[in-house]
């Protein structure tokens, strides 16, 4: 057998069917990604401190209501434009959202007593759901803490934005 007939042989029966391979696995994975925003249904954001999440928001119905300064409940109608839900979505996956576990709290935490505020978000798609329901004073990684604290600061960011306007 001579050398150009051995490399022809390698690249036939080892690179070809890789890169085959490669192809099919990479192009499943995008196909199939369980978070698409072309799938995107609605945000949930609630946050409170105790065990009160009174101040909240729903993508879907646009009611929005919170605490203002004055202690007092103010409820409105605000809707995020496509380029907001757009952008935290794309912040979510750049800070891995998908990834977060489902309770990010202190076990030994009761949330009557403690007066750090507490975060509900969901995303929510066609065919699957993320909610997270994250502690201020929680104390895992600091990098998985730190990561849903800028999340957390985009949403109430794009609110504030969005009331503004």
């Amino acid at each position: 057998m001579s050398n150009r007939s051995k490399k022809i042989f390698l690249l036939l029966s080892v690179i070809v069917p890789f890169l085959f391979y490669c192809l099919y696995y990479y192009g499943m994975m995008v196909k199939n990604a369980p978070y698409k925003f072309a799938e995107f249904e609605s945000l949930v954001f609630n946050y409170g401190t105790g065990d009160s999440l009174i101040n909240k928001y729903n993508s879907k119905t646009g009611d929005y209501q919170f605490v203002n300064s004055r202690d007092s409940l103010v409820k409105s109608h605000l809707k995020l434009n496509k380029d907001d839900l757009l952008y935290l979505h794309r912040k979510a996956a750049e800070l891995g959202f998908w990834d977060f576990p489902d309770n990010m709290v202190n076990d030994t935490v009761n949330f009557k007593k403690t007066k750090a505020p507490h975060y509900f978000i969901e995303f929510k798609y066609k065919r699957k759901t993320k909610k997270v329901l994250f502690d201020a004073a929680y104390d895992g990684k600091p990098a998985l803490k730190d990561a849903a604290e800028r999340l957390v600061k985009e949403i109430q960011d794009r609110l504030a934005g969005a009331e503004s306007r």
